[in-house]
């Protein structure tokens, strides 16, 4: 089988899925993190693998940039391949005074100002994405064992990358740990389709701060925000 933007098979994909947004992550987690890969997906690029991680059975897949291409792949994910679990391993830029380049952080839920909750839910209704909590708890958990620092709380998911209108300040007063593009629609697809979800980010740069990470480095240097990630794959196994 296939559908339009994947071509594997059925059977190809783990029931549970890390997924990236940059396809170069996605490859990047294959080669290193996984034994027995198999690359099942080359579709526009956006590349997905199934491999073993400590003897489980693991899938990572690139979703591409925002809540439309993820919620792509989201879909044909779960409603075609029957995936059970798709946790996020992703970049953002920090927010909060107490967060740092490199952090590791932890969506607990996702504010945004896309429009696809009230899009969903209609006018006067206002939906709260959250994770997990299994997931969010085991992930936390892990992360205390492997000894990396991780910041739990409320995660900004941008409909624009480029918004000199959007106020960075009020979400950071009001206690927004960091922005990225894709959590919300993660986790409404979670409660529509009824999967797990969890969003496991690492700051790749300050808001309010000059210090920033590269392309290279946020492709290939985010290695604790990985093993937190494949850690609570198989815990949850």
């Amino acid at each position: 089988m296939s559908t339009p933007h994947i071509s594997a098979e059925m059977g190809d994909y783990a029931d549970v899925v890390l997924l990236p947004g940059d396809p170069l992550r996605a490859k990047y987690i294959a080669e290193n993190f996984l034994d027995n890969v198999k690359q099942v997906n080359a579709v526009r690029n956006a590349f997905g693998y199934t491999g073993e991680y400590k003897g489980h059975r693991v899938s990572v897949q690139g979703s591409g940039m925002g809540i439309p291409s993820m919620s792509i792949y989201i879909n044909e994910l779960v409603r075609e391949y029957g995936v059970k679990t798709i946790i996020r391993v992703g970049s953002c830029g920090g927010i909060a005074p107490d967060v740092h380049l490199r952090d590791v952080l932890l969506a607990q839920g996702s504010s945004t100002d896309s429009a696809v909750t009230a899009n969903t839910f209609g006018p006067g209704f206002h939906f709260a994405p959250i994770a997990d909590f299994g997931l969010l708890d085991t992930a936390y958990h892990v992360a205390e064992k492997l000894g990396v620092s991780t910041k739990v709380g409320d995660i900004f998911a941008a409909d624009r990358f480029y918004n000199d209108e959007l106020d960075m300040t009020k979400l950071r007063d009001y206690g927004v740990l960091g922005t990225e593009m894709e959590s919300a629609g993660l986790y409404l697809l979670a409660a529509k389709l009824h999967f797990k979800a969890l969003s496991v980010l690492t700051v790749s740069d300050l808001i309010f701060g000059d210090e920033k990470t590269t392309s290279e480095e946020r492709e290939k240097t985010f290695n604790d925000m990985i093993k937190i990630s494949l850690e609570t794959a198989i815990a949850d196994k």
